[in-house]
């Protein structure tokens, strides 16, 4: 059963990925272009251009969950968006209360982690990150071949 789930465990790791991408792009759309119901608590409102820092934290949501979805630098995106998930817990929501159920820094907390763990895992299956590194692996291997001398 193990190594069974085990062949499995790239196309898990893409499938977060991808949701975990398309959820945080989300949230960032939602904030710069009022879709999706907007900003919290202002009825489909959107976030004033260039305030610190709801403003640059959406584009980092948008940008970094579109790349995320996409596996496009997966991980450096990933640590971004895991950084100024930390920064919104701590800067935002720690100072109302220490734990996240109090605080309503859940969200913030969960992306920060799940952000966290797609830098170690990498893009996993299906994602663009594996196109370049195939093709990338595939060019510099005739080089190789080319450069070993017999005698």
């Amino acid at each position: 059963m193990s190594a069974r789930l085990d062949t499995a465990q790239p196309y898990a790791v893409g499938l977060f990925r991808i949701v975990v991408g398309l959820l945080f792009a989300c949230h960032g759309a939602a904030s710069l272009f009022g879709v999706l119901g907007g900003v919290s608590g202002t009825n489909g409102g959107t976030v004033a251009t260039g305030t610190w820092p709801g403003w640059y934290a959406a584009v980092i949501q948008l940008v970094c969950g579109s790349l995320v979805l996409l596996g496009l630098g997966t991980r450096v995106a990933a640590l971004l968006a895991s950084g100024s998930m930390a920064y919104a817990y701590f800067k935002v929501h720690q100072p109302e209360a220490l734990w996240p159920m109090e605080n309503g820094g859940e969200a913030s907390a969960m992306f920060c982690w799940a952000f966290l763990l797609l830098v170690f895992t990498g893009s996993g299956a299906l994602g663009l990150d594996r196109l370049f590194t195939r093709r990338t692996a595939d060019q510099r291997e005739p080089a190789a071949r080319k450069a070993t001398v017999t005698a």
